[in-house]
C-alpha cells in the first residue's frame, strides 16, 4: 500500500477479537483453537493462490463449527507452508507489474471484484451468521460493505507526490511508492469486513496481497476466493485458510512488506516483536475497553436502551463496544434496575442467527464462552452482585455457545471484569461521585479505541469534559 496511506487504510480494528493463547518462545503467534482438527478430505471452497483456485498441499482440510450448535457444517483447506510460500512468491512477482498498472485499470479490477461478492451476497451472508452467529441481517450488511467500500476505493484517484519544499538550488517532494506484499490476518468478530479492509485498499494503491482469516470464521473469506481469481491477475489478491500457524509463518516471511493484524493487544505485541526480524512495516489495530460515562442529569429512561446496545451490539464482541459504565451515584441503583430491565427484555431475543427474530447470537467459539465465564466467575468473588444473567445458557436446546445477558453491579477498578476486555455479553456498572474522578478512572487503561458521555456535553459549559 502506498506508504502514506499504510497506517491508516490498511488495518481496521482490534478488539480482543482474536483472543490468542500464547504458548512456545515470547515470539510464538500461534494460537489454541482445540476444537479445529484437521481432516484428510477435499474442501469445497479452494483457496486462492497465483489465480487459481487449489487445495491444501498437505490435502487436509479444517472443520467450520457453527456456534450456535457447536458442531461442524462445513470444511475449508488447512493451508501449509508450502501453499504461503507460492501464495508469496506469486504476489512478489505480481507487484512487478500491478505496481505500475494505471490506477483506472486497478480500479476496475476492484470494482468487479465488488460486483461478483455482491452477486453472492445471499450466499455469503448465511455462510457468514452460521460461522460467526451473528444475526442474518448484521451479516447482510456487513457483506454489503465490501461492495460499498470497492466502489468507494475506485474513485480515490491515483495519489500524487506531493512538493515538501523548494528554493532556487532544489525542491523537496514526498512520493508516494506502493509498499510490495500485504499480509493480512484478520479476526472472527467481523471476518469479511476486516477482510475487505486489508484486500482493498491494499490492491488499489498497488500493492499485492495475501490474507488469512481466523481459524474460527475462514468460510465467508474462503468463499471470496473465486471473486477475487475472475477479478484480478494472477497472484494480485491471494485468500488462504489455515491453523494459527498460518499466521506466524506470514509474520516471519522475509517477502512479506507489510502485516496488517486485527486482534488482540497480546498477540499484537508478538506480531511486532516478530516482524521486527526482517524489518516488517507492522499495522496493528488492538482491543478496547471503552468507558460510558453517565452523567448526574442523565435521563436514565433515555440513557439505558442506548448504553445496553452499545455494549451488547455483536453479543459484546465488538472493539468498540462499550465495556465499563461509570454511573453517577445518584443515578446508580435507577440504572442498575434499569440495565436489568433491558437484559430481561433481551434474554428472548439471543438464538441461532438464522431464525426469525434473533437480536443476538452466541459468543463466537469454545475457547472466548470460556473467557467470559472465567472473567464473571471472578467478578463474583471480588463481591459483584450479579443483577441479571451471569450464566451460560441453551437458548436452541443445543450444545451452542450461548452467555446470558448480563449486568454486573458493585464492581470497581481492580477486578478483571473492569481492567480487562471481556469481548462478550457482560456489562460492569461502576459507581463514581466526581465528574473529573470519573474522567481520570475511564482513561486510566492501557486500552484505546472508543468512549462516550451521556447525556452529550454542550460547549461550552461542559467543555472540560473529553472525547475519548
Amino acid at each position: 500500500m502506498l506508504s502514506k496511506l499504510a497506517s491508516h487504510m490498511i488495518g481496521s480494528r482490534e478488539s480482543g477479537a482474536v483472543c490468542f493463547n500464547w504458548t512456545g518462545s515470547t515470539t510464538d503467534i500461534r494460537t489454541e483453537t482445540m476444537e479445529i482438527v484437521a481432516e484428510e478430505r477435499v474442501s469445497d471452497h479452494p483457496m486462492a493462490i497465483n489465480g487459481e483456485l487449489v487445495q491444501s498441499s498437505s490435502g487436509l482440510s479444517d472443520p467450520v463449527i457453527n456456534p450456535a450448535t457447536g458442531e461442524a457444517f462445513d470444511y475449508v483447506p488447512h493451508g501449509t507452508r508450502e501453499d504461503l510460500d507460492r501464495a508469496v512468491d506469486a504476489a512478489a512477482e505480481a507487484f512487478k507489474t500491478w505496481s505500475q498498472t494505471p490506477f483506472e485499470e486497478r480500479a476496475a479490477c476492484v470494482v468487479k471484484f465488488g460486483e461478483l461478492v455482491a452477486a453472492k451476497a445471499d450466499e455469503l451472508a448465511k455462510a457468514l451468521t452460521m460461522e460467526q452467529g451473528k444475526p442474518l441481517r448484521m451479516s447482510q450488511g456487513e457483506v454489503g460493505g465490501i461492495t460499498h467500500q470497492c466502489n468507494e476505493m475506485a474513485k480515490i484517484g491515483d495519489i500524487k507526490s506531493e512538493t515538501v519544499s523548494e528554493d532556487n538550488d532544489a525542491e523537496y517532494k514526498l512520493v508516494y511508492t506502493p509498499r510490495g506484499v500485504i499480509g493480512g490476518i484478520t479476526p472472527w468478530n467481523f471476518p469479511l469486513a476486516m477482510a475487505a479492509n486489508k484486500l482493498i485498499p491494499s490492491v488499489t494503491t498497488g500493492n499485492t496481497v495475501v490474507v488469512k482469516p481466523s481459524p474460527y470464521t475462514p468460510l465467508s473469506t474462503a468463499m471470496i476466493a473465486d471473486c477475487a481469481v475472475q477479478a484480478f491477475p494472477p497472484g494480485v489478491m491471494n485468500i488462504m485458510t489455515g491453523g494459527d500457524e498460518l499466521g506466524q509463518m506470514m509474520v516471519e516471511h522475509p517477502k512479506i512488506a507489510q502485516i496488517s493484524f486485527t486482534g488482540s493487544a497480546a498477540t499484537g505485541k508478538k506480531i511486532m516483536a516478530t516482524g521486527a526480524a526482517t524489518l516488517k512495516k507492522v499495522t496493528l489495530e488492538l482491543g478496547g475497553n471503552d468507558p460510558a460515562i453517565i452523567l448526574p442529569d442523565a435521563d436514565v429512561s433515555d440513557v439505558a436502551p442506548k448504553i445496553f446496545g452499545g455494549a451488547m451490539m455483536n453479543t459484546g464482541q465488538v472493539c468498540v463496544a462499550i465495556k465499563r459504565v461509570f454511573v453517577h451515584e445518584s443515578k446508580y441503583e435507577e440504572m442498575v434496575d434499569a440495565m436489568k430491565e433491558q437484559a430481561a427484555k433481551a434474554l428472548p431475543t439471543f438464538g441461532d442467527g438464522l431464525e426469525e427474530g434473533t437480536r443476538f447470537g452466541p459468543i463466537n467459539n469454545r475457547m472466548q464462552l470460556a473467557r467470559v465465564s472465567e472473567l464473571v466467575e471472578d467478578a463474583k468473588a471480588s463481591g459483584a452482585r450479579v443483577v441479571a444473567g451471569g450464566n451460560t445458557f441453551s437458548p436452541n436446546g443445543k450444545n451452542g455457545f450461548f452467555y446470558e445477558p448480563t449486568v454486573l453491579a458493585d464492581v470497581q477498578e481492580g477486578v478483571r471484569i473492569v481492567d480487562e476486555e471481556q469481548f462478550g455479553p457482560v456489562m460492569p456498572l461502576i459507581k463514581y461521585t466526581d465528574v473529573d474522578d470519573a474522567l481520570e478512572r475511564a482513561n486510566a487503561t492501557d486500552f484505546g479505541l472508543g468512549g462516550s458521555v451521556r447525556p452529550p456535553c454542550p460547549a461550552p459549559k461542559r467543555s472540560r469534559v473529553p472525547v475519548f
